[in-house]
């Protein structure tokens, strides 16, 4: 029997030539254009190898498609193909999910070479725990804070400040309260009522520290990169399906309080 793959990319052009060519060299293919046609495939026939595009419609769909199969098919060979050659490194960080990426446009000696090796030797997969990013970010609280600390004491505006540690990580903690809230909150604004003031009060203190207004983005920064760091350090425990959109709403959780840090800011010296 031919080996049998489910093969999934919205772009109609890539689902027309490559699946063709995998079919020439005696491969049994089936398409799909989407998460929800692949997960319908997936519940009602039995594939050897996936190889799903990272972004299907939304970013980091891939890994929906991928998680499903390894909850049905556990023994399918699963191969994300990716436009982005950057985000390499995060790929090869969650190998233990994914058995190994290809980027785009594909190699296609190199794609028939990895499909025919991890079928003649398969790995034994890491089952990762799985985690949300609030959960996630829960846990890796003070190991964050510790990062933004650093980051502070050695970025050369803010080390410049005669602060203590405490001075320094005191208003943060409560910033990331208020970003962690925003995460497990179901609404779009998440801290809008009861934690939205987290943001504000942060740049009235930093005013008073002696910040300027270009040492609030600083801080923000601190933040982004520390939180980015730890997730970096510690993919294989977190749900990569949504990965992606957890990151995107954190990010959106950053730019909103550094508004409101820069109106109080700039509210404050204005009064």
């Amino acid at each position: 029997m031919p080996t049998r793959i489910l093969f999934v990319d919205d772009e109609p052009g890539i689902r027309m030539t490559l699946p063709a060519i995998l079919q020439q060299h005696g491969f049994q293919v089936t398409a799909a254009a989407s998460v929800a046609e692949a997960i319908q495939r997936l519940s009602s026939q039995t594939f050897d190898v996936l190889i799903a595009d990272l972004n299907i419609g939304e970013p980091g769909d891939g890994f929906t498609v991928v998680s499903a199969m390894r909850r049905t098919q556990a023994n399918c060979v699963n191969i994300i193909l990716t436009g982005y050659p950057a985000f390499e490194h995060a790929l090869r960080a969650i190998r233990a999910q994914v058995d190994d990426f290809i980027v785009k446009p594909a190699d296609i000696p190199v794609l028939l070479q990895t499909i025919e090796q991890k079928l003649t030797n398969p790995e034994r997969l890491h089952f990762a725990s799985n985690q949300t990013l609030a959960e996630f970010l829960k846990q890796h609280r003070d190991e964050v804070i510790a990062r933004v600390l650093r980051r502070m004491k050695t970025d050369p505006h803010l080390s410049k400040l005669p602060l203590s540690d405490q001075d320094r990580v005191d208003n943060v903690e409560a910033v990331f309260t208020d970003l962690l809230f925003r995460l497990q909150s179901e609404s779009p604004e998440g801290a809008a009522n009861g934690h939205g003031s987290a943001g504000a009060r942060h740049g009235l203190v930093r005013k008073r520290q002696g910040y300027s207004l270009s040492m609030l983005v600083d801080d923000t920064r601190a933040i982004d990169a520390a939180v980015y760091e730890v997730v970096r350090d510690n993919l294989l425990d977190l749900d990569v399906s949504t990965l992606l959109q957890d990151l995107s709403r954190l990010n959106d959780g950053l730019e909103r309080q550094l508004q409101q840090s820069l109106q109080a800011f700039i509210g404050e010296r204005a009064a």
